[in-house]
């Protein structure tokens, strides 16, 4: 008898279970979980990102597809144990349908691993760029609307040696996927225009002093590449000033974004003139571009966020609409294990504020890049303005897919400087 009574009560948790499901799939109000880095040296990128991400909401009233959604929020501290920790809770306590994150790069790949654990969810990336994410072993329920960081970087190697005429380049970087995949982007653009890397610095995650790094850095080179961001890239720069450095610098596109160009102190104004590229280009006077700024402004009181929005903040942002847009073409209906919601995402064209985004075959963005220059505004504000636009930057960076395989995966030596890949 006691063995039926347990039984019975254990049919009845799965019927509620089912019907709680199944409500969920068809109405009501929808759960989505995001994952941001709100911890350690990345938190300023994490909590402009969580801007982005509400600035869509915002736009949408909040809802889509007739559901109303309702936003938990989990920080993660950028190392993939954090990010897994904070899907797990999401997921298997919150009970959320779809996860939006994460934003860095290692927590990105962890993500991609442990989506594959769960085949009912569905995963948009927020910002995370290592281009491993969608690479190698792409999960079927993880989407990225953001080009990854390699694609990040195209463009800027033929500038600096076209335009500049810095011929040889030394680079340091955080020591971590994210950064192997810009460092990739830019060697790979940089050496086919004729240029020369001597030179490969690496620091941890969250370093606080530079002074042997300094010391290190050649003198024999044209310029620097830094790989840097957040409070790593502001450290380095007051620790460069306050040596005497004045070196021509290269920025990667974390090191010239709006998180570090609109921290406290004055070191970063050793940026003004500084080329970089990235996603975006914040005085881009596209009138899409302008309008999404513009609501991200009215947003937010001005005491609340930047005067633009940072990367971070377009990346979640454009994440949250692709999610807004297919839940309106499905009404809202997440049955049969998402399918059509995922259907729609696959094939989305995402008029985005940076420029029309698609998906390839392994559900990664193909986007336009933006090569530009830090300048110093009248209010004494600095941004990045454009120099040049390349449109359609896929994963492969343009190169056919044997020939980019043939380059390796991105890690502290790789690729190789040379001349054709």
């Amino acid at each position: 008898m006691y063995k039926n009574f347990m039984t019975g009560t254990s049919m009845l948790a799965l019927l509620l279970g089912a019907g709680a499901a199944l409500a969920d799939a068809h109405g009501g109000p929808l759960k989505v979980g995001v994952l941001a880095t709100l911890e350690g040296t990345y938190t300023a990128l994490g909590e402009d990102g969580v801007r982005g991400l509400r600035t869509a909401l915002a736009q949408a009233d909040n809802q889509a597809g007739g559901r109303e959604i309702e936003v938990i929020i989990q920080s993660t501290d950028t190392s993939p144990d954090s990010a897994v920790r904070g899907a797990r809770k999401l997921v298997e306590q919150d009970g959320v349908a779809i996860v939006i994150g994460p934003l860095s790069g290692s927590e990105g790949i962890a993500i991609r691993d442990y989506s594959k654990t769960q085949p009912d969810v569905t995963f948009i990336n927020g910002i995370s760029g290592a281009m491993e994410t969608t690479y190698v072993t792409p999960s079927d329920n993880f989407f990225r609307f953001n080009t990854d960081g390699a694609q990040w970087s195209v463009g800027l190697g033929d500038y600096v040696f076209n335009e500049k005429g810095w011929e040889v380049v030394a680079t340091v970087g955080e020591d971590y996927s994210f950064v192997y995949t810009q460092v990739m982007g830019f060697v790979t653009d940089f050496c086919q225009a004729g240029g020369e890397v001597t030179e490969r610095l690496w620091v941890p995650l969250g370093t606080k002093d530079f002074g042997s790094i300094i010391a290190a850095l050649p003198d024999d080179v044209d310029a620097i590449y830094l790989g840097l961001g957040g409070g790593d890239a502001v450290n380095f720069l007051n620790q460069y000033q306050q040596a005497g450095g004045d070196a021509n610098l290269i920025g990667g596109s974390i090191m010239v974004d709006g998180t570090v160009l609109n921290s406290k102190g004055d070191a970063k104004n050793a940026l003004i003139g500084t080329p970089s590229s990235g996603p975006q280009a914040d005085t881009w006077d596209d009138p899409d571009w302008q309008a999404y700024v513009k609501a991200y402004q009215d947003t937010f009181a001005p005491e609340d966020r930047f005067p633009s929005p940072s990367l971070l903040a377009t990346g979640y942002y454009n994440a949250t609409s692709a999610m807004l847009q297919c839940l309106g073409e499905v009404g809202g209906d997440l049955s049969d294990g998402q399918a059509a919601f995922r259907e729609c995402l696959t094939g989305l064209e995402l008029d985005a504020p940076n420029g029309t985004i698609t998906l390839d075959e392994n559900r990664q963005a193909i986007g336009s890049n933006f090569v530009s220059e830090v300048v110093e505004l009248d209010d004494g504000s600095l941004v990045t303005q454009m120099v040049k636009k390349v449109d359609g930057v896929n994963q492969t960076l343009g190169l056919e897919k044997a020939a980019f395989d043939g380059v390796g995966l991105p890690s502290r030596d790789t690729p190789a400087c040379q001349s054709s890949y």
